[in-house]
């Protein structure tokens, strides 16, 4: 758990609107792609008890060719970033370890042929990440990517509006959500690729009656203020509860711990592991066969990750079921951009649809 938490349709269009002052205020122009930045508001985050605004930023990368021919349509790529990040770091507005447009532009420009249109929701919350999960202390956020943001793109981009041409993505947390969204969603993605993706089963330290440490320091904190000062595993499993063990009737925070009075609470580790996507693989093989193509990978020093899409791999061989699947030199972030570079996106080129 410590490491993974470390390492990790147009009918629905009316209920989504672009903010009308601020649409493409904020903009990043290179000599080849573009990225604009947009605000989405979606009725689905209305009312999220953590107080999160549903007005969403949302990055949509524009390769450099689609203004130049306004009758091209093209595939889209939706780009999930994992805990504690952005949209805005991704592409560049923020300082990363990483600029996605910037690897975007390189690969494009070998071949621009097989442009995409790449969309980045902020996930952000008020803990640092929606783990893609709906809740109704954080907002439903697996139908919002899944559903709502897909229409809304479709609807004011020049898109190949069909599953065939939609991909799904992402990074450590990020990662699973994509798994999590693409399984729910086969008549909306038809590739799905993995990047370390964090929390896929259940953990093997909450076995036995020894509590971890961010458990039991977790379950010392009160308000927002001593949850913003907390470290990172701590803050990582007001999260995950937030997202999986939602309470509407426990304030401040709205959420159930796995941990009360120093103990495990078990009804509550049973929620969070009904939601590993390796506990409930099963009831999802026959969507997960409906997908054109799967794919996943991690690095060798990511032990936690790299041990769970290796069971994703025996669980999808189990089904008979085609996939792409490596272990490769790296940890849980080192070689991400050079996986984006020179695998992920030769996936969805080999993928999707670009007609």
């Amino acid at each position: 758990m410590k490491k993974c938490m470390t390492h990790f349709a147009v009918a629905l269009f009316s209920i989504l609107t672009v903010s009308p002052l601020n649409n493409f205020a904020q903009q990043k122009q290179d000599a080849k792609g573009a990225v604009q930045r947009i605000k989405i508001h979606s009725k689905l985050l209305e009312g999220n008890l953590s107080g999160d605004s549903a007005d969403r930023y949302v990055s949509v990368y524009l390769p450099a060719n689609y203004s130049n021919n306004v009758n091209k349509r093209y595939p889209v790529v939706y780009f999930l970033h994992g805990y504690t990040d952005d949209d805005a770091k991704f592409y560049g507005f923020k300082k990363h370890w990483m600029v996605l447009s910037t690897i975007l532009d390189t690969v494009f420009a070998q071949d621009p042929a097989h442009e995409m249109i790449v969309v980045t929701p902020d996930a952000y919350t008020l803990f640092q990440g929606s783990m893609y999960s709906n809740s109704i202390t954080t907002g439903n956020w697996e139908d919002f990517v899944g559903k709502d943001l897909v229409s809304y793109i479709d609807s004011h981009y020049r898109t190949i509006a069909q599953k065939e041409s939609r991909g799904l993505c992402g990074h450590s947390m990020g990662g699973y959500g994509a798994l999590r969204i693409g399984e729910k969603n086969p008549d909306v993605f038809s590739a799905v690729y993995l990047l370390s993706p964090c929390c896929l089963s259940s953990s093997s330290t909450l076995s036995g009656e020894t509590v971890p440490a961010p458990f039991l320091r977790a379950e010392s904190i009160k308000t927002t203020e001593e949850f913003q000062k907390a470290d990172f595993f701590t803050k990582a499993l007001f999260a995950s509860a937030a997202a999986w063990s939602p309470n509407p009737m426990n304030p401040p925070f709205y959420l159930d711990l796995p941990v009360k009075d120093g103990k495990l609470q078990p009804q509550v580790l049973q929620k969070w592991d009904a939601n590993r996507p390796l506990n409930n693989l099963d009831q999802y093989i026959y969507n997960i066969k409906k997908l054109r193509a799967i794919g996943f990978d991690a690095g060798d020093k990511d032990i936690d990750i790299a041990e769970s899409i290796k069971t994703l791999d025996k669980e999808l061989s189990r089904y008979g079921i085609q996939h792409s699947f490596e272990i490769y030199e790296g940890d849980h972030i080192n070689r991400v951009a050079k996986r984006i570079e020179k695998k992920m996106l030769q996936f969805f080129e080999e993928n999707l649809s670009f007609k």
